[in-house]
Order: structure tokens, then sequence, then C-alpha cells
């Protein structure tokens, strides 16, 4: 029988999700995949992002075989699962995320709208997957082996060491100081979109804290940002404190 075991992290686009990615790659014992699903859903719904034929290219579009593929635990260690929840089409069977750790990492709406039009001009509520979110959370909530966990990302960034030692308490595994801090630069094991939307990232070499005030929005950002407020909140009254 593994003694190995999935841990798949769900968020919206433009969180902390890639540093947190960088953060589990850099424990000894884990290996990372980045959004396996982004290719099929780029095919499945014709969607205009940047790089979208390099990213088709480069991936599996079938999400059968990308799902027989991340649902099977390794022979020992972490495999850690970065998935943005957009991703999450109605056509992909998501019970097999049932038998598994899952973390939800949510933030403030009004910040991924600000984050994300300046990476990419459309911005609407389906771009970012609150809604999908949410659907996936009550799902575990109610079907899973073990209970939702949840990260809310300005609380992390207050006090990251704490944070992941209660995350890692509750996830039944050793929390490892390696995961405050890593090299800069891209790494193997990220997408190819980590051309356009990775460079932050990979100038960093840990946590900062993040500005919380709110970005000025136009009111067609604004709109898009009080659609979320209700899944974020919702989601947010599970979230891990300190």
């Amino acid at each position: 029988m593994s003694s190995g075991r999935i841990i798949a992290m769900w968020s919206a686009p433009r969180n902390i999700s890639t540093a947190m990615m960088r953060a589990w790659e850099n424990r000894g014992d884990t290996t990372v995949i980045d959004e396996p699903y982004y290719a099929n859903y780029l095919k499945a719904t014709g969607i205009d992002h940047p790089m979208a034929q390099e990213i088709m290219d480069s991936g599996d579009t079938d999400w059968r075989s990308v799902t027989k593929r991340i649902s099977q635990a390794p022979a020992d260690g972490i495999f850690f699962q970065k998935h943005i929840c957009t991703h999450n089409l109605p056509h992909i069977n998501l019970d097999w995320v049932n038998q598994l750790s899952n973390v939800f990492l949510i933030r403030d709406p009004h910040l991924v709208v600000a984050s994300y039009a300046a990476k990419r001009e459309v911005c609407a509520a389906s771009d970012l997957g609150y809604d999908l979110q949410k659907t996936l959370f009550d799902q575990v909530q109610n079907q899973g082996i073990t209970k939702p966990l949840v990260i809310d990302s300005a609380l992390f960034l207050d006090n990251p060491q704490q944070q992941f030692i209660i995350l890692c308490e509750q996830l039944g595994i050793e929390f490892d100081e390696a995961m405050l801090s890593w090299p800069a630069g891209a790494r193997n094991s990220d997408g190819v979109w980590g051309q356009h939307w990775y460079n932050a990232v990979n100038n960093s070499t840990g946590f900062k804290k993040q500005n919380t005030t709110y970005p000025a929005l136009n009111e067609t950002q604004r709109q898009v940002a009080k659609a979320c407020m209700a899944d974020y909140e919702a989601i947010k009254a599970y979230a891990i404190r300190h």
C-alpha cells in the first residue's frame, strides 16, 4: 500500500498560490504540479488567455487522463497540487478529490480583481471562479473523508510560520521551516504560462505581507468583486486563525 499522500490546494487566480507551490516544493519530501487542468480548460472553453496555444500544446487537454495521473498517490512523500478553481468545468468529475486532503486558499476579491486586471484586460466573475471554489468546498465538506482546510491569504501573510504550523498539524504532517523561504527564479515544475504570470514570485525568496488597502477599481471591476464576495465570505468563516 502506498504511504504517500496527495494535498490539493484550490484557489482563485492572482492569489499567493504559486508562492505556496514554491513553499511546498522546498520541502525535501514533496513534489508539486502546477494547474494540471489548465490545458483542458482552454481547449474546452476557447477562452482567450495569454499563451493559450502554447499552454494547450505543452499540456494535457484530456481531463480524464489528467485525473488518472494526479489521483494516484505517490509511493511515499507528498504530492502537492496547485489548482485554479476556474478550471473546474462542469464536465470534469471531481469526486476523486473527496479522498484527499484539500486546502482552500482564498483572497479578498477586490485585491484579486486588481491583480488580475493588471495582467489581463478582461475580467469577469467567471474568470475568478469563487462560485466554483465554493461548490467544491461544499462537496468536500459534505462528502470528503477529511474536513476542508481554509487559508485566507491576508491572515496567512500576517504570520506564515504560525499558519503553516497549524496547517501542517491539521494535515497530520511535520512542519518544515524550509517552507518559509526559497531561492529566487523559475522552476522546471512551473507551467509554461509562468513566463507571463510569475514575474513577481520568480523575484521572491519568501512570503511578504500584502497591502490590504482596497485598490482603485473602475465600476465594472467593483461589480465583479461584489459578485464574488458572498462566496468568499462563506469560505472565510472556516479560515485558520492564529
